[in-house]
């Protein structure tokens, strides 16, 4: 994000910046990245000039957009974690993954161009997603409520892999197969 690294942005900049990932994020999940910088800027209330000084190539926004959604899937997990019984933490967490995958439209392929602003996206889900994963799966297991021979980087991998084959349209279509894969993890008495 924007200041990393450099001197603290005053409040009234910070507010603007996130102000610009939310309204981002929120237009990439409805028409996808593709949308123009004017249409993020006058959602986010700031002018043109705010945005390209906070985000001078697109590239820069698509990857705070794409931290900030990330960083929100794993508080997510952390928040589970702690708050509910462990397989449904872990069924619920499967279900915001989905979203986070699902509904940035173009995110994905963004993110995998040779773009150099994008070098160490994909590494972030081994880092940030793995260990995320690995906890919910770890007290589902101490729960006995899932089967203990599988490996939680294939749940990510699964979970991947049935939103990248979802039907377009159907937004609920990879929600619904992912329930099915919930249910598949579950232990059998």
């Amino acid at each position: 994000m924007p200041g990393h690294g450099h001197k603290p942005l005053r409040v009234d900049a910070q507010r603007s910046v996130e102000a610009i990932v939310v309204a981002a994020a929120q237009l990439f999940a409805e028409q996808g990245v593709d949308v123009t910088t004017r249409e993020i800027a006058q959602r986010a209330g700031v002018g043109m000039g705010t945005l390209y000084r906070r985000f001078p190539r697109r590239a820069d926004l698509v990857g705070a957009v794409f931290r900030t959604e990330l960083d929100a899937c794993v508080a997510a997990a952390e928040r589970l974690r702690r708050d509910r019984p462990a397989f449904d933490a872990l069924a619920e967490w499967m279900q915001i993954y989905v979203r986070f995958l699902g509904t940035k439209q173009g995110l994905a392929k963004a993110v995998s161009s040779d773009d150099p602003v994008y070098t160490g996206m994909y590494p972030l889900f081994e880092t940030r997603l793995r260990p995320a994963v690995d906890s919910l799966f770890a007290g589902a297991v101490e729960e006995r409520s899932v089967r203990s021979d599988v490996d939680p980087g294939d749940i990510l991998a699964a979970v991947s892999t049935l939103c990248l084959s979802a039907h377009e349209g159907r937004p609920d279509h990879a929600a619904r197969m992912v329930a099915l894969l919930i249910e598949g993890l579950r232990r059998k008495s």
